[in-house]
């Protein structure tokens, strides 16, 4: 899944403009209770302004807060203004761009702002993913690394009509051997299909019941 396909796209984003003072921007954070904002010039993209960015300015400022809302323009403490994506990055990759602030613009070659992603988004992506807000089992087995291994675990879970909600797979360090965790619906079938997985060389690690 691509970038672009998450984007909350610009007219659903709540932005302000670089001209603006600092107490209209700490308006819209706490009107909207978010924690960053797209900074834009016109239409293009200038930086983000976060709650902690305004905080940390502010203590170190010396002024009071009147006045140092007033007379700071946003400009004056926009951040990160040379980090954005161009919607066409793997979602995924984004997530450590993403660990040290709530959001990433998104942006056109002339830097004209399209959108946003943030970190909820992607961090919904990957609960998604793991299918963590259904309830179900949580499979985790080994199985060596060679070809036609996953089309095998499919054909198993066919035969015993397990209704599969996730399947994640990981690169363990030996190279030859490799993680996976399936989450199926809860069912009669559970013990027969495990022992069948293991009989076809995929080792169980673990099963848990995930209530949600």
């Amino acid at each position: 899944m691509f970038v672009k396909s998450l984007m909350i796209p610009k007219h659903h984003c709540v932005t302000v403009e670089h001209d603006q003072p600092l107490k209209v921007a700490l308006e819209k954070l706490e009107t909207h209770k978010i924690d960053g904002l797209p900074v834009l010039n016109g239409d293009e993209y200038a930086g983000i302004m976060t709650r902690y960015s305004i905080y940390e300015r502010f203590f170190l400022s010396g002024k009071q807060k009147e006045s140092f809302l007033n007379e700071t323009m946003v400009a004056d403490i926009a951040i990160h203004s040379e980090q954005f994506l161009e919607g066409g990055e793997i979602f995924e990759k984004t997530l450590l761009d993403l660990k040290d602030f709530p959001l990433l613009a998104v942006v056109d070659t002339k830097r004209k702002f399209l959108g946003i992603l943030t970190r909820a988004d992607v961090l919904d992506q990957f609960r998604s993913a793991f299918g963590v807000n259904r309830p179900g089992v949580r499979i985790a087995f080994t199985t060596v690394e060679t070809e036609g291994r996953i089309a095998r675990l499919a054909e198993i879970a066919h035969h015993f009509q397990e209704q599969i909600i996730s399947l994640v797979t990981f690169d363990e360090t030996d190279k030859l051997v490799r993680r996976i965790v399936m989450k199926v619906e809860k069912n009669q079938n559970l013990d027969r299909f495990t022992k069948k997985l293991e009989e076809h060389g995929f080792r169980i690690l673990s099963i848990q019941e995930d209530l949600e």
